[in-house]
């Protein structure tokens, strides 16, 4: 993949005004619009040079989690495009979760967050895996925000950032405030629709057509102008799902329950099951359309985060694109259109080549590196 020849594509910090505390004008990359921070940036939560610092700061505190050994960033690696290369993330204790970390890089732009979208800001996001006995293992939010308190280095940090001490939502505000700074673009493909047409290699062009044409993978991972994520934020059922043994059956028992009123917590029961995570955004929704489903990851700077999909099954670009063009696996309620492609191999391996030209290549910044 030529890993060494690439960088991770970041955004760099740049102050509009001298003022510590002032907010921040950031620089975007190529390939992504203009305007996006004035759309994607909440008025409630605006971003500020101090602020940015401070959710850096805690991104890499291990003592965030209860045993002092986890932080954001041992699943969310900034040498992995902020993924990690385990197939399902892993906790305080070696506790093993049932999904994959995604990365975190353009998570601004993000409708919703999680494989199964239960939360829909980066703020509500923020402090669940606080709470999550296989990631962070605190009891709640409140112990968290009581150990912040009791250090001075971050006490006296959340006091000139927020005029009071930390609290849950000043720590879900930093937290979130940084990964909106996580910003990809400038990638061989950005530059050669920006008409520098020696960007991609030949191989890469035609998987290009491939990925636009036959493989149809633009149903799913859109690209445009105003939108070039090479995702729909949505969330749909392809198969991997009936990876687990117990799918098939947990699944149809989900779908008479949600044709049903009032069986909300019958279906979030299922969901405590021996394999009952794999039922995805049912477990949020309670419709029979989300049965399976998860949500669409973006393709920017897919060739650095192996492995793939929301249970870290595939193990390489090339499986993912062999599972699709297989049609993905049969379930009841596979994606109506995921058919057999008929992919030649050697159609597969431009189909890889033109993913591994989505890597973007600025050079990471020093906002990335953990506190000294």
């Amino acid at each position: 993949m030529r890993r060494t020849l690439v960088k991770l594509a970041v955004i760099c910090l740049l102050a509009a005004a001298a003022r510590a505390g002032d907010l921040l004008t950031l620089a975007v990359p190529l390939g992504l619009p203009a305007d996006t921070w004035k759309y994607y940036v909440p008025p409630g939560n605006p971003l500020t040079g101090p602020k940015i610092e401070l959710g850096r700061r805690l991104f890499f505190e291990a003592r965030l989690s209860s045993d002092g050994t986890v932080s954001c960033a041992t699943c969310h690696d900034p040498q992995s495009a902020f993924a990690d290369h385990k197939r399902v993330a892993e906790g305080v204790g070696g506790r093993r979760g049932t999904r994959n970390s995604p990365s975190l890089l353009n998570v601004l732009f993000s409708t919703g967050q999680f494989w199964d979208g239960r939360a829909d800001t980066l703020e509500e996001q923020a402090t669940q895996p606080l709470v999550n006995p296989v990631e962070m293992g605190n009891a709640s939010v409140e112990v968290v925000v009581a150990r912040l308190r009791a250090l001075p280095e971050y006490d006296g940090e959340f006091r000139a950032v927020f005029g009071g001490p930390a609290t849950a939502k000043t720590l879900a505000q930093a937290l979130a405030a940084y990964e909106r700074t996580l910003v990809s673009g400038d990638a061989p493909l950005d530059r050669r629709l920006a008409g520098d047409l020696g960007e991609m290699s030949e191989t890469a062009v035609r998987g290009f057509a491939i990925f636009r044409g036959r493989g149809r993978c633009t149903r799913c991972h859109t690209f445009n102008q105003l939108a070039p994520f090479f995702t729909d934020f949505a969330y749909h059922n392809t198969g991997v799902a009936a990876n687990h043994p117990a799918f098939q059956g947990l699944a149809r028992r989900a779908f008479d329950l949600s044709f049903r009123a009032g069986t909300e917590a019958e279906i979030r029961a299922l969901g405590r099951e021996e394999g009952g995570d794999e039922l995805g955004r049912v477990l949020v929704t309670y419709q029979p359309f989300d049965i399976g489903s998860f949500k669409t990851p973006s393709l920017r700077n897919v060739a650095l985060t192996a492995p793939y999909f929301h249970d870290g099954s595939a193990g390489t670009l090339a499986e993912v694109v062999r599972f699709y063009n297989g049609g993905g696996r049969a379930n009841i309620n596979r994606e109506a259109e995921l058919d057999p492609l008929s992919l030649t191999e050697a159609e597969q391996r431009d189909l890889v080549a033109f993913l591994e030209s989505l890597t973007g290549s600025t050079p990471a910044g020093k906002d990335l590196s953990p506190p000294k």
